[in-house]
């Protein structure tokens, strides 16, 4: 009596061949995933390039598959000569989650390209080109630079020893999905959503400050954001997942726990995510900040002036 198949071996496709033996259902799997993720890829990086809407495949997209197609984007860009400055941390003001319904934060990469760094006491604004750019906001946030890479399961005083530098600035985030409609995996995939990042003055960090005294600075600064002179919202440090320097040490977590993600180094940048919401910006506006913040570093904060073109 002839053999059954074996149970625990999947079965072969009929018509489908390599070389010595059938394509089985697990590499069929394999090779839609692989296909998927490459189709994924190259129309991110056309949207990119040509600063036009995404087309999303049909197929819902989880965040490790998100997080992979952003990393294959960031190898590509790299491979053509853009240099990363560091990262952003994406949706970490829970204020603003159903807003966008989103319930965790994300966290994508900054480029050198796309930072500008504002001159201390400049007589006019910075001006930042909203060229490139699909929908494009305007996000205060909070900037940490890292003196050193901070060890895998960092305490929050190793965290601060690893600090270079904090300042204020402007992330201009985008979307190439219309009418800011997404999914938090393609926020993901769609490079964490940013465009442009605009640094203030860099306040240095004392080497002997305490962990504890640069949170509730952090934490207890205060931003209004003006719009063409109006004043369009305001927030706290508190909103971003309890103070700016909390949202750097989940960060900094959640980069190691990510598959293939790159490993932190002293120079990286680091912008922690908005303070209010992202306001819709144009060309030939002009936007400011003003900061209210005591204690160490914090007190030092000023606001920012950007006119966009």
């Amino acid at each position: 009596m002839p053999a059954g198949p074996r149970p625990d071996r999947p079965k072969a496709l009929p018509g489908l061949t390599r070389p010595g033996r059938p394509f089985d259902l697990i590499t069929i799997q394999a090779m839609n995933e692989s296909e998927f993720l490459n189709d994924l890829v190259a129309g991110l990086e056309q949207s990119r390039l040509t600063a036009r809407p995404m087309s999303w495949p049909p197929e819902p997209l989880g965040l490790e598959p998100a997080y992979a197609a952003a990393l294959a984007v960031r190898e590509m860009r790299i491979a053509a000569g853009d240099r990363p400055a560091g990262y952003k941390v994406g949706f970490t003001n829970r204020s603003i989650w159903p807003h966008y319904n989103v319930h965790a934060p994300i966290w994508g990469t900054v480029w050198q390209a796309g930072v500008t760094l504002a001159e201390r006491g400049a007589a006019g604004p910075a001006v930042l080109s909203l060229d490139g750019l699909c929908e494009p906001r305007v996000e205060p946030e909070i900037v940490f630079c890292l003196r050193a890479a901070p060890p895998a399961g960092c305490s929050a005083d190793e965290l601060v020893a690893a600090l270079d530098w904090v300042a204020h600035g402007f992330e201009i985030v985008h979307t190439h999905c219309p009418g800011w409609k997404f999914s938090a995996a393609q926020a993901v995939a769609d490079a964490g959503l940013h465009g442009r990042l605009l640094v203030g003055e860099r306040i240095a960090v004392p080497a002997d400050l305490a962990a504890v005294d640069l949170v509730q600075a952090l934490a207890g600064l205060r931003v209004q954001l003006y719009g063409q002179g109006l004043l369009k919202d305001e927030g706290k440090g508190v909103n971003v997942l309890d103070g700016p320097l909390q949202a750097l040490l989940h960060f900094v977590r959640e980069l190691r726990a990510t598959p293939g993600a790159p490993a932190l180094q002293a120079g990286d940048l680091v912008t922690t995510g908005t303070l209010t919401d992202a306001h819709p910006v144009q060309p030939g506006q002009t936007w400011h900040s003003q900061i209210e913040a005591s204690g160490p570093v914090a007190g030092a904060l000023a606001g920012l002036v950007v006119a966009f073109r």
